[in-house]
Parts: structure tokens; sequence; C-alpha cells
């Protein structure tokens, strides 16, 4: 069960350091809930400022490589532990 886990985390890995490689920035957008948009109608929030609700996340170049070698030494790692037999 500890070898799959680990081949799916080194598969993870090597995928979201694909992604990085094609991605020139993340946008990351907050969703806003109904009580939130009851309380920001209060009386007190009304002259402050509208807060940026998106956060933007942007890969730096040793991201998608460090990402993807990682996953990689993680799932030969996995590979290697050979099956185990029922004695």
């Amino acid at each position: 069960m500890w070898r799959a886990f680990f081949i799916a985390v080194g598969i993870s890995l090597c995928i979201l350091g694909a992604e990085c490689l094609v991605l020139d920035r993340a946008v990351l957008k907050r969703e806003e809930t109904a009580a939130s948009e009851t309380s920001s109608s209060s009386s007190f929030l009304l002259n402050s400022e509208p807060r940026n609700k998106n956060a933007e996340w942007v890969p730096k170049d040793w991201h998608p490589w460090s990402l993807m070698s990682v996953g990689a030494v993680v799932i030969l790692y996995a590979y290697s532990f050979g099956k185990q037999r029922a004695a």
C-alpha cells in the first residue's frame, strides 16, 4: 500500500512540475460566501477600500525542474522496493 502511495505522490509531483513549465502565472480566485456579503454591507465598512480578492502565484525558473526531478526520484525509489512475497 505504501508503494502505491509513493508512486501516486511522485506522479502528482511530475504533473505539477510539467504544469509549471507551461504556466506564466496562476491566479487563485477566492469565492465570496453569502455571510461575507452581508457583513461587507455594514455601515462601518462602506468607507474602506475593496481588497483584491485574487491572489497571484508566479512560478520561479527552478520550480518545474525541481518538482519533476523530485517526482522522478520518488517514483524510481518506490519501484525499487521489491514486491513483498507471502511467507
